[in-house]
């Protein structure tokens, strides 16, 4: 079974990639598996873990991630598309290059863009991480 991992971010980048993911679904005359997947920074400091809890932190990247995520799976389910969700927490280059391994994935669709601070890049910092890190295909959507 085809097994492919979606990396969002909540931005119009990410909507474009699942709007792709779902018209190459179509195509495919075999069912797939597909994991959507947002990464959230890690909160960093002296002090962070000092003053929140273990809890409160992953409680943290658990609502941020859904709210991430939320575009994605309603795009997916209403597309009559089956898939898993995941939040991941560090570098989201390596993360989502982990999550695509674990899960044995045969692809990797994610946009070239996302809520990145730099604008002129051609391609997105976690984009490049991705392509270097990986063995498998990488699909951009701009």
């Amino acid at each position: 079974m085809l097994s492919i991992l979606v990396a969002v971010d909540g931005s119009k980048s990410s909507d474009r990639v699942v709007d792709q993911v779902i018209k190459d679904l179509a195509l495919l005359k075999e069912p797939a598996e597909v994991h959507v997947l947002n990464v959230q920074l890690p909160l960093v400091g002296v002090n962070v873990k000092l003053f929140i809890s273990k809890e409160e932190l992953a409680d943290y990247y658990q609502e941020h991630g859904v709210a991430a995520l939320q575009s994605a799976r309603d795009q997916l389910a209403a597309a009559g598309v089956a898939h898993l969700h995941h939040i991941g927490v560090g570098d989201p280059g390596p993360v989502i290059v982990q999550y695509a391994e674990d899960k044995r994935c045969s692809r990797i669709y994610m946009g070239s863009r996302g809520l990145g601070s730099v604008k002129g890049m051609i391609l997105g910092s976690v984009a490049t991480k991705v392509i270097h890190l990986v063995t498998m295909p990488v699909v951009l959507v701009k």
